[in-house]
């Protein structure tokens, strides 16, 4: 019942206002990579002889090895420094097995910076993109981010998600002083600002679908409460503070909506709000325990665990109709199920004989497999383009995020230097 029960228990406490930059950033440790990864060269970008406070070259670099889906040449074995498409010569390229290759320049202006860039297809000698990019002061990572999500989806025709963003928790001090803090950063764990601060727990942080405004717990009332707060602004309301559990916020698409747990009438049920009106309408009514409810993309129907079988299983709730029905049969443990933003794969925390691990079901065939090889996995978030799962995990004694791709061949770490790291959330995209 673990996964069941940690849903509900949340403590969220003082609203600080506007966001407080602070030094929570996350390092990445990349744990496995993909052996189909597309073999790509980023140069390092020409400058006009000024240092500059971020190495744009290799955030992209970083970017796209993280992603799984490529394999960057380390700088040491490049022959050639070029910086624009007019200077690649296409043979040594080949000669080193590239097959695309990232050249540009960085230079300074009045009001910030201007990165050009270009990507080159080597094997047909040609240039597939290129543009120029303006980026503030303190942006440059911002627009390498930007020039990394056009570079992946010229070559996969996937959009990139390395412009959003993660909530996450952090905790650290004794069980007599624990502090908690919830955060957001960028996708890759840098720039990170503090949201909330509390010397109480924190969990289940949710984003809306203009990721502009996070719903969460909090029992700073000493009871349970649902609010949603502005990320920007710090604003926030209070949505749902019923006699027992009020949990597991979860947006539907559209935003109007907050799915959630109450307890208000007797066992643990699914309700969902419409935020506007705070009217309520009870999904689920069973003698078991539902939790942690879940959208489908098309608004149409949830998904909730629920351990009516015996046993935590994941079901679908279909609006209209009022169907219930299961969809996971592998094993006697799976819970915190999210789908695929296509609504065809089921990603999910399923206990094996080796623990509990992030695992991915095909909802057409129902195949299940585990794409993690931790043993203390929860909370699984899915990145807005489908290709990366992010998850807190046990690393020794510390609380880590880890993240999988959605094919399960590569992996990376986001550790924390300031204590523990739990509850992830993925934004998003930002438009």
């Amino acid at each position: 019942m673990k996964a069941l029960m940690t849903t509900w228990l949340a403590a969220l406490l003082l609203m600080l206002g506007t966001l407080a930059h602070a030094q929570s950033d996350l390092t990445i440790e990349i744990t496995r990579g993909s052996d189909r990864a597309t073999p790509i060269a980023v140069v390092p970008f020409a400058t006009d002889g000024e240092s500059l406070p971020e190495d744009v070259a290799q955030i992209i670099s970083d970017d796209l090895e993280r992603s799984g889906f490529f394999a960057p040449l380390p700088r040491d074995a490049m022959y050639d420094r070029p910086s624009s498409g007019d200077e690649v010569r296409y043979g040594q390229w080949r000669a080193l097995d590239v097959r695309y290759l990232v050249v540009g320049n960085v230079s300074r202006g009045s009001d910030g910076y201007r990165i050009r860039y270009e990507l080159m297809d080597i094997s047909g000698q040609r240039r597939m993109i290129g543009e120029s990019v303006s980026a503030g002061s303190n942006e440059l990572r911002g627009g390498a981010h930007y020039i990394s999500d056009q570079i992946f989806e010229a070559i996969t025709g996937i959009r990139g998600a390395f412009s959003t963003r993660i909530a996450y928790v952090t905790a650290q001090g004794t069980d007599q002083d624990m502090q908690f803090a919830l955060y957001v950063a960028d996708a890759d764990g840098h720039n990170s600002q503090q949201v909330l601060s509390s010397r109480e727990p924190i969990l289940s942080p949710a984003w809306s679908p203009d990721g502009r405004k996070l719903a969460y717990v909090s029992f700073e009332t000493e009871r349970p409460a649902i609010y949603v707060q502005d990320v920007g602004t710090g604003q926030r309301a209070r949505l749902a503070s019923f006699d027992g559990i009020n949990g597991a916020p979860a947006w539907s698409p559209d935003g109007r909506r907050l799915a959630m747990t109450l307890s208000k009438d007797g066992q643990p049920e699914i309700y969902v709000m419409d935020v506007g009106s705070r009217n309520l309408e009870r999904i689920t009514n069973n003698s078991s325990i539902d939790t942690e409810p879940s959208w489908a993309p098309d608004g149409r129907s949830l998904i909730f665990t629920s351990d009516r079988s015996g046993g935590p299983q994941i079901y679908r709730y279909s609006f209209g109709g009022g169907q219930v029905e299961r969809l996971t049969f592998t094993g006697n443990y799976n819970a915190r199920g999210r789908l695929s933003p296509d609504g065809e794969t089921l990603f999910l925390v399923h206990r094996s004989s080796n623990g509990y691990q992030v695992a991915r079901q095909d909802l057409g065939s129902g195949r299940l497999v585990v794409l993690s090889d931790s043993r203390w996995d929860e909370s699984p978030s899915v990145a807005p383009n489908g290709t990366m799962v992010i998850f807190a995990t046990q690393q020794g004694n510390s609380g880590v995020l880890g993240a999988v791709s959605a094919d399960g061949r590569a992996s990376y770490r986001l550790p924390s230097a300031r204590g523990d790291v739990r509850e992830p959330a993925w934004s998003p995209f930002l438009n």
